[in-house]
């Protein structure tokens, strides 16, 4: 849907520059679109590149392990049925390490990882477990501490001050994992305890 859309808001952006003599105007706003979609992937890609460096570095030196060990006292309420020294407890930490520091690129692999550790675990493949959803809900409305990305994107166009965002930050993905977690745990406290033939 929304790739009609945007498609709808180019041809029409077009056929307007068309229509009043402009295209001039949007061939010069192509060529510079183009030039700025480069540098702003080059910038990203550095940085993305140097956190997923940091994460694997982390994994190999036993620092996710750790990790593990800071988040298993909250995480082991979140997801009662998991052992905190499995695959899918780590990886887990790990993509919520992640997205604490604002790297949601870097926390995707991780989350894809997780979601496979669990899918792995859940004896109802056709069923999502109540820790793949907590799990989704959590990543998807992730609390940030550090939005490094957003930081970076700030910086790259010019911000004096590229965290100064860091209070609402904090406070708008509180609220929303909160809220959301509200809802993810009421649900599956809720739900039918349905037998899959």
């Amino acid at each position: 849907m929304l790739n009609k859309i945007w498609g709808f808001i180019v041809v029409l952006s077009i056929i307007c520059s068309i229509v009043l003599g402009k295209t001039e105007n949007l061939s010069n706003a192509f060529v510079d679109s183009a030039a700025d979609a480069i540098a702003l992937l080059l910038t990203l890609a550095g940085i993305i590149c140097l956190w997923s460096g940091l994460m694997k570095i982390a994994e190999q030196s036993g620092l996710n392990a750790l990790i593990a060990r800071l988040f298993a006292p909250l995480l082991k309420r979140l997801f009662p049925h998991l052992d905190k020294d499995s695959a899918a407890f780590e990886a887990i930490c790990m993509n919520i390490s992640a997205n604490l520091l604002g790297l949601g690129n870097t926390a995707t692999p991780l989350g894809l990882k997780a979601m496979k550790e669990l899918h792995a675990q859940n004896g109802r493949s056709d069923t999502a477990s109540d820790e793949m959803v907590i799990f989704v809900v959590m990543n998807t409305a992730s609390l940030q501490l550090m939005p490094t990305m957003l930081g970076s994107l700030r910086a790259k166009y010019g911000s004096a001050a590229p965290f100064e965002i860091l209070v609402p930050v904090w406070l708008s993905s509180a609220c929303a994992l909160t809220v959301a977690l509200m809802i993810a745990l009421t649900g599956n406290r809720l739900k039918p305890n349905r037998q899959l033939a």
